[in-house]
């Protein structure tokens, strides 16, 4: 079986029933655990459920991670639904990613006409990896855009809830987890360059993603969705906001009592901590010569740099494209030469995050800016169009005199 085929899904589901005792995970919690084992948590899926599927297969970590998405999708149904029904589960899932996709991505409709409901979720689940999209399968910026994608089986499990409103909770919950990755880095006593630059980053990012004003000050208390948390995103909270503190193969004093903090405030018991702490060592030290990530001493220096370097590439490689788009948008062109002098208000934000995505949308290679995790890159974005455009930007210079 191989996941870059068609009709993959098919043979999937085929071995699943096969190992029914293995995989038969009895709620989402079981779930979660199996897919933490797996990496998928963590953003580097380096396995499967079924032990005989990944042990008979050479699978990439691109593959791994969409075969573990599929199951997490398929999985929820049936827990959600009760009932052991491959084809209107799949007939849902592609549902869900249609109504996901409205005003959004747009990656959808690029997609042509299947023959079958599992070769379009074939197509949708490679568009939503991004297969073709050499940038974001590389280094650690595809390892973010890999950990945030649990938000779509969670937004899945409240959509078939609460069909009506799963869109905004799904940036609800993006929002939350990307702030509390800021606070988490925030807690570090010792803050070299490179932490300090990504904390600016996802303090960026932050305020460009939400739609209210944010406030001067950011805490765990001003944090949307902890409270009324379910337990599922409140343990993905926890491990995400973990593995950020845990970047440098260490931990000091102030950041375990920032996840400390957290876990009380999440009204988690003692034990999920130490669990999570204690779950990713052990991940960490199995797969050390797997994983790029946590062979660097200084992991957040190689995720700024790698970062960077890509969205500059990006920009480049669509110079000619951005510069007519940028010359035709106005006003953006004109938000964006003010941002090189002055910090914009919240308005002017929201108007250069809607803007500028809407160029994206248009610009295949930059569609990674419209994926979870590629919204962290949005402020990197905008700061380095105007120096690596300065022509659209010298004749369209705002005389301040």
């Amino acid at each position: 079986m191989n996941p870059s085929a068609v009709n993959w899904i098919p043979k999937y589901l085929h071995i699943l029933k096969k190992n029914t005792e293995e995989v038969n995970l009895t709620n989402s919690e079981r779930l979660y655990d199996a897919l933490k084992q797996t990496g998928f948590i963590y953003g580097v899926s380096l396995d499967t459920i079924p032990k005989e599927f990944s042990s008979t297969y050479k699978l990439t970590r691109e593959e791994f991670t969409k075969v573990n998405l599929f199951h997490a999708l398929m999985f929820t149904y049936r827990y959600e639904k009760n009932k052991e029904m491959p084809n209107p589960a799949i007939k849902s899932i592609i549902n869900f990613y249609d109504a996901m996709d409205k005003g959004r991505t747009g990656f959808l409709k690029k997609l042509t006409l299947s023959p079958s409901y599992s070769q379009k979720l074939e197509k949708i689940l490679a568009a939503r990896l991004q297969e073709t999209n050499t940038f974001l399968n590389r280094g650690v910026t595809g390892i973010l855009t890999y950990a945030l994608l649990y938000v779509d089986v969670l937004a899945y499990k409240y959509a078939l809830q609460q069909p009506d409103s799963f869109r905004k909770y799904a940036e609800q919950v993006e929002i939350t987890v990307i702030t509390a990755c800021y606070l988490a880095l925030n807690s570090k006593k010792k803050k070299n360059k490179y932490d300090k630059l990504l904390i600016e980053l996802f303090q960026s990012s932050a305020h460009y993603l939400s739609e209210k004003s944010p406030s001067n000050t950011v805490t765990i208390e001003t944090l949307p969705l902890l409270k009324q948390a379910s337990i599922l995103e409140k343990r993905y909270i926890l491990d995400i906001c973990t593995i950020t503190v845990w970047d440098d193969h260490s931990m000091d004093e102030e950041e375990f009592s920032f996840l400390k903090e957290l876990t009380e405030y999440l009204d988690l018991p003692d034990d999920y901590l130490s669990n999570s702490l204690a779950q990713l060592a052990l991940f960490m030290s199995k797969h050390k010569t797997s994983v790029k990530l946590f062979e660097y001493a200084n992991p957040v220096k190689l995720f700024y740099k790698q970062s960077t370097a890509t969205v500059k590439l990006l920009i480049l490689r669509n110079k000619k494209r951005l510069q007519k788009e940028l010359e035709e948008s106005g006003e953006l062109l004109v938000l964006l030469t003010k941002s090189t002098s002055r910090e914009l208000s919240h308005e002017e934000k929201t108007k250069v995050k809607q803007q500028l995505l809407d160029i994206c949308k248009t610009i295949p290679s930059l569609t990674i800016f419209l994926l979870p995790g590629g919204t962290v890159l949005l402020p990197i974005l905008i700061k380095f169009i105007p120096r690596l455009l300065p022509s659209s930007f010298r004749e369209n210079r705002i005389d301040n005199n």
